[in-house]
């Protein structure tokens, strides 16, 4: 199997633990982006894996590359050029401390990319899926313009269409996703949101739900699902289900839906250690499972198991093999030790 993804990698910036901003002079480094934790994934698991964007060619760009190419994610269709790469500093939350995200990505490389950098043609040679997110589009008029194109030569090789909705409101306004996100998903074979996503951009909203009091109501949500792939013309929807108990304890599952019905996973309480990432572990892992041929529960746990183990690990990149996916979905949640 081989993936295609498309979108910005940044520079991560935190503070030690869960540290506040500047409460020592430290701050750990990394890299990640939705689409580029969705490639780490996919690497990890096995498939063929190309991240598409652009990177200065400087050594923070480069760094940012190798990062990828340590997994063994494909980085030859990168374009290079620009000036900076995208920040973002975290400062991780917990008890009932949330944490906070502040961007400084102005000017990043790919925000000045133009269409003739990528080749799509190229990069979609023997490619079986594309994905991409709607952090992307965000990013100017320019990278949306070149995701549309994405899309319809992805469309028009056959391949499998992804999208993860990933509303940002400090990038766009809920009107300027829906008139870009309307076009975009028009192209999707499959729509991946969480709890307010389809509300912020489309207005469609799952009834009886309290997402601030940890009150998910099932039925709300196949509402939903349904309304996005009879919208859209999707083959299936995928929801994530976060109950916030607080911001180190959270109830997470998922449900998958499509022409056959509607699945629901199995419910993890999670302990948090690192929550970025989490909704671009479960879209790896639906990916590739059901380009695996996996039915559509064996998918929706194997993802959710996915994301799950990546809770439980620093940084962007979720770290996990398909066989410590597959033993979590199997139901060894023990956490013992390994010997």
């Amino acid at each position: 199997m081989r993936v295609v993804t498309f979108g910005e990698i940044m520079l991560r910036l935190a503070p030690e633990g869960h540290y506040r901003f500047f409460q020592n002079d430290r701050m750990n480094v990394s890299f990640g982006g939705s689409e580029a934790n969705v490639a780490v994934s996919l690497a990890n698991f096995g498939a063929e894996s190309v991240f598409v964007s652009k990177l200065p060619a400087h050594a923070i760009g480069q760094g940012a590359v190798d990062s990828l190419r340590a997994f063994g994610v494909d980085t030859s269709h990168i374009a290079r050029g620009g000036e900076r790469i995208g920040i973002y500093y975290l400062e991780k939350g917990a008890s009932q401390r949330g944490s906070v995200c502040i961007y400084d990505r102005k000017n990043s490389a790919i925000q000045q990319a133009f269409a003739d950098e990528f080749d799509w043609d190229a990069i979609f040679e023997g490619a079986d899926w594309f994905h991409f997110s709607g952090i992307t589009p965000a990013l100017g008029a320019n990278v949306a313009e070149i995701c549309r194109i994405a899309c319809a030569k992805a469309k028009e090789k056959g391949l499998k269409i992804s999208c993860d909705l990933n509303y940002r409101a400090k990038l766009w306004t809920r009107d300027e996703a829906r008139t870009v996100m309307t076009g975009l998903l028009s192209y999707a074979d499959i729509c991946i949101a969480n709890e307010e996503d389809a509300k912020d951009v489309f207005g469609i909203e799952a009834e009886n739900t309290d997402i601030t009091g940890g009150k998910l109501n099932k039925d709300g949500y196949v509402s939903v699902a349904s309304q996005l792939t009879e919208r859209f013309g999707l083959e299936k929807a995928a929801i994530t289900l976060r109950s916030s108990i607080s911001a180190s304890d959270n109830d997470w599952s998922a449900m998958l839906y499509g022409k056959d019905g509607c699945v629901f996973s199995k419910t993890y309480r999670l302990h948090i250690v690192d929550r970025v990432g989490g909704g671009d572990s479960f879209a790896a892992g639906l990916i590739y499972s059901l380009l695996a041929g996996k039915s559509d529960k064996d998918a929706v746990e194997f993802a959710v198991a996915a994301s799950a183990l990546k809770h439980s690990i620093e940084g962007d990149f979720n770290r996990v093999s398909v066989s410590e996916v597959e033993k979590l979905a199997g139901g060894d949640a023990s956490g013992r030790v390994q010997r």
